[in-house]
């Protein structure tokens, strides 16, 4: 009779666990790109892993170059996740592995670039396209044009000059231009960022492309006196692209406006949704907020 019980039991918590599995949605594929940056990719590789996990909507892979090599081995499976995330800055990939991504965007796969991420290859037009604006790496007026805001609205900028710059590392605030996207839907109008590079002088094909978010780059800092984009969307093919131009370092990557704004990024890039609700210590107009 105790082990008829006991079987029947044991049968039901089985079948109980076999529902709850079921109706937990499996989790999406991410892969971060690193091995290779000017930045300190070692030590914020694992704050990008930490942030994209946290939301418990993805695993997270780590796909590192090596340095100094050569490249013709790597070649990153792209087809096998939902996004794909640039933590680098190096030397140029492979032909394979070049037209292995391109296709991957261009079919639907979603793509973040990650701050110094759109200073990488510059002589590669596809991977300009698709993260629209860039900075070094001997870009000019020929890579394409500025992008700024003036008198509240987006003007591009074909007037010659370099394409890449910053002042000095400072807190600033960003400008929430597009409200209705659902990266920023939701978000302060306003709000602190932490002390970090404001990207200035961007170009690129710029086609496409979607600004989300200003900032106000002071000349007071060593600044344009222009309101630079800051967070931007690409449309590549069928795929989606989140830019963000935030994030130089582990303090700069600590604040809650870079981790909520790359966690949506991530979300709406791999599904073209944002479920993430709008967290208590997001940033005021007035206020930096960290995460250590």
């Amino acid at each position: 009779m105790h082990c008829r019980w006991f079987g029947a039991w044991c049968g039901v918590l089985a079948w109980m666990t076999a529902v709850a599995v079921a109706a937990e949605p499996a989790k999406m594929k991410a892969l971060i790109i690193d091995g290779q940056n000017n930045h300190n990719w070692k030590a914020t590789t694992p704050l990008l892993k930490k942030y994209l996990e946290e939301t418990g909507l993805f695993t997270v892979d780590v796909a590192t170059a090596p340095i100094g090599k050569d490249l013709s081995s790597f070649h990153p499976k792209f087809s096998d996740y939902q996004v794909v995330v640039s933590n680098y800055n190096g030397q140029l990939w492979s032909p394979q592995t070049q037209s292995a991504f391109v296709k991957y965007v261009e079919g639907g796969g979603g793509f973040v670039s990650v701050h110094a991420a759109n200073n990488a290859f510059p002589e590669w037009p596809e991977y300009n396209a698709i993260i629209g604006l860039g900075g070094w790496g001997g870009r000019n007026e020929k890579s394409g044009p500025y992008v700024r805001l003036k008198d509240g609205q987006i003007v591009y900028d074909t007037s010659k000059g370099p394409g890449g710059g910053h002042g000095r590392k400072h807190a600033f605030k960003v400008e929430i231009y597009d409200t209705e996207h659902p990266i920023t839907q939701g978000l302060p109008k306003v709000w602190m960022h932490a002390a970090d590079e404001l990207y200035d002088k961007l170009r690129g094909p710029a086609q496409n492309l979607r600004v989300l978010a200003t900032a106000y780059s002071d000349p007071k800092t060593g600044g344009t006196g222009q309101h630079e984009p800051m967070l931007l969307t690409v449309s590549y093919g069928k795929g989606r692209i989140f830019h963000t131009t935030l994030g130089h370092d582990t303090e700069a990557m600590s604040c809650v406006g870079f981790i909520v704004t790359f966690q949506r990024g991530a979300e709406w890039a791999a599904t073209g949704k944002v479920t993430q609700p709008l967290p208590a210590d997001f940033p005021t107009e007035t206020a930096v907020k960290m995460r250590r």
